[in-house]
C-alpha cells in the first residue's frame, strides 16, 4: 500500500490522529463523516501497512525538568556504511538523543538533545555525544525558545 492508495477518509484520519492520538474511534468516525465500523476498519488497515507507527504521550517537559534543548551538529570522521551504522546504533541506544537526522551539508548529523540544563548537557556532551562511535567534531546551537514542537 502506497500513498497513492489514500483516499480522503484515510488521510483525515490520519490528521486528527497526528494531533488526538487517544480519541475514540467513536468520536474518529464522527469527525471524518464515516461510521464506526469502516473507521475502525481503516484504522487497522493503516496500521498494518505502515502509515501509523505507533503512538504516544506529549510530554510537558518544563514540568519533568528537562526543558533544555540543544542541537548538535556532528561530523564523522568516518561516512563508509559500517560507521554510519555504527554511530546510529549507538545514538538510538542514548536516551538524551531526542532526535537523529543525517544531513546533505556541511556536517553529517543534526541532533536534538534534551537535557536539565548546561550543565546537564554539558556531561551529556562530554561523556556520551563525543563518545559515540566515529564523531571527529561537534557543534552546539542552544535554543532559547520552542515555538512549535512535537508537531503540535
Amino acid at each position: 500500500m502506497t500513498r497513492d492508495d489514500l483516499d480522503s477518509f484515510d488521510l483525515a484520519i490520519l490528521r486528527v490522529l497526528r494531533h488526538e492520538g487517544r480519541i475514540s474511534v467513536t468520536e474518529l468516525a464522527s469527525r471524518i463523516s464515516l461510521s464506526k465500523s469502516p473507521t475502525q476498519a481503516r484504522l487497522k488497515r493503516l496500521e498494518n501497512a505502515g502509515f501509523i507507527t505507533g503512538y504516544q504521550a506529549l510530554l510537558d517537559h518544563q514540568r519533568l525538568g528537562m526543558g533544555h534543548i540543544v542541537f548538535v551538529e556532528v561530523k564523522l570522521s568516518d561516512t563508509r556504511e559500517s560507521a554510519l551504522k555504527s554511530f546510529n546504533t549507538a545514538v538510538m541506544a542514548t536516551p538524551e538523543i531526542e532526535e537523529c537526522h543525517m544531513i546533505a551539508g556541511a556536517f553529517d548529523y543534526l541532533l536534538k538533545v534534551r537535557s536539565a540544563d548546561i550543565v546537564d548537557y554539558r556531561h551529556t556532551l562530554a561523556e556520551k555525544i563525543s563518545r559515540l562511535p566515529h564523531v571527529a567534531s561537534t557543534s552546539t546551537h542552544v535554543a532559547m525558545e520552542s515555538v512549535k514542537e512535537g508537531g503540535r
